[in-house]
């Protein structure tokens, strides 16, 4: 049986073999994941299990997350796009989303990273300052 360690060790060898010119390849990573369930050698569940970890952590590193109160016109959509293509690199897929709680200003979220700019944080952050 495979340690936690080596398991993880070959599973971040795998991801390498699957990222192209900085971006991850869906079809290498299917072809990966086909090949080492067709091989079924000792550990390879543990191995998929990281493999399957480090897939989901650098699509949310490459997926944004834009909410604003009202939808936001073209221009300020291209302009937030190059934005955090700048910040995340090219192949940053982005979501916008309408939620008329956050009252005016937007949130961006990409990964763990929060960007607010709402009028609902500042109401929130004035709040806990009384």
């Amino acid at each position: 049986m495979k340690t936690n360690k080596q398991a993880a060790r070959e599973a971040k060898q795998l991801f390498r073999l699957c990222v192209s010119n900085g971006l991850l390849d869906e079809g290498r990573v299917r072809q990966v994941a086909e090949g080492v369930i067709r091989l079924q050698y000792r550990g390879y569940l543990a191995v998929l299990s990281h493999f399957r970890r480090l897939v989901k952590l650098d699509r949310e590193r490459h997926t944004a997350e834009v909410e604003s109160a009202t939808p936001l016109p073209a221009d300020l959509r291209a302009s937030v796009q190059t934005g955090l293509e700048k910040l995340y690199g090219p192949g940053v897929d982005i979501q916008f989303a309408i939620r008329p709680s956050l009252i005016g200003g937007i949130r961006v979220k990409v990964g763990s990273d929060v960007y607010d700019g709402s009028v609902e944080s500042e109401l929130a952050a004035l709040e806990r300052s009384f």
